[in-house]
């Protein structure tokens, strides 16, 4: 029997390439598709020899074609942390809303189910807490974390549209903070720069009196939701993270015991529209999918811990300072 086809896109990310892992495991014919923007061949090349994978180093707000027959979509392309969505901002909402216009299109010609990367952000700074699929969130659209966040709310709403109006089969997953092998160290995202600082020797930075909450998922536990959801025959948004909250402060304490660094957290001011708190609500998760986290934050660190100190040096030091000006366009 010929194997299913899935084209996964934002293939060379941190999700996108292990996501690229878990399909290739299942003996899928995998087509990945990245512009490299803020992806690195570095996390698939290991891929790149077997004659079930193949790569296109492509933008997918740029018409996507895909030859022969597609089961699966998987579309994960889009910066992802506040470094890169305010660095560049439009390049973030044009693969939120082309993008995924695009491949709602390809996924209706090839009668292939669209499984989307949504995100917490579409809660913004919630009101409620933990967030359930059912709130609507509390967004500021026209602030600096809105081409981010708006970005995911039309791309869930226009997936919505394609599945009343077109019947396509759709699948949006809500990924709270996920944490693993492969994170960029200088992201932005709390956990890689915390273990960065902490390995550079740095003090830690805690943005506000660190008040604020997070609830981190092993990258592995949700991978497992992800695939149990494409699989799932549930159409709308389902959180996949763990509920386990913990104050800011808190997780900068516990990276300097684990790391065994002497430095010390230091504070700045809080950013516009941080979110003040991060926890999913997760049963329909359980309920649906069968699905809860099941590596606790101790082990999880500490296996991300050892996959960044074994990076080459120059990596470790280096801060990533890349050109994106031709993408503001």
């Amino acid at each position: 029997m010929a194997r299913k086809r899935i084209l996964i896109t934002g293939a060379a990310g941190f999700l996108g390439s292990h996501l690229c892992d878990r399909f290739i495991k299942e003996d899928f014919h995998v087509i990945a598709m990245d512009n490299l923007i803020t992806g690195d061949l570095r996390n698939i090349e290991h891929l790149f020899p077997l004659e079930n994978f193949e790569f296109y180093n492509h933008d997918v707000s740029k018409f996507v074609h895909v030859s022969g027959e597609l089961d699966y979509i998987l579309h994960f392309a889009s910066p992802a942390s506040p470094i890169d969505y305010l660095k560049i901002p439009i390049q973030t909402l044009k693969v939120g809303s082309l993008g995924i216009h695009n491949l709602l299109g390809l996924a209706k010609d090839k009668k292939a189910r669209i499984l989307i990367a949504s995100t917490s952000e579409v809660y913004g700074d919630p009101n409620v807490n933990p967030q359930p699929e059912e709130y609507w969130g509390n967004v500021n659209p026209v602030g600096p974390r809105g081409v981010y966040d708006e970005a995911k709310r039309f791309q869930e709403a226009i997936t919505m549209a394609y599945h009343t109006f077109h019947g396509l089969e759709t699948r949006i997953v809500r990924i709270f903070n996920t944490y693993g092998p492969r994170m960029r160290l200088n992201d932005g995202r709390v956990l890689p720069a915390f273990i960065g600082q902490a390995i550079r020797g740095e003090d830690l930075t805690v943005f506000g009196d660190g008040s604020q909450t997070r609830a981190f998922c092993y990258v592995d536990d949700l991978i497992e939701g992800i695939y149990r959801l494409l699989f799932s025959d549930y159409a709308y948004p389902v959180n996949i993270g763990n509920p386990d909250e913990i104050t800011i402060r808190e997780f900068g304490e516990e990276i300097i015991k684990l790391t065994g660094t002497k430095q010390q957290l230091i504070t700045k001011p809080l950013p516009t529209d941080d979110p003040k708190q991060r926890r999913p609500d997760i049963t329909k998760a359980k309920e649906l999918l069968g699905w809860e986290p099941k590596v606790s934050r101790a082990e999880g660190l500490k296996i991300t811990y050892d996959y960044f100190k074994s990076l080459p040096q120059d990596l470790i030091e280096k801060i990533e300072h890349k050109d994106f000006s031709t993408y503001n366009k």
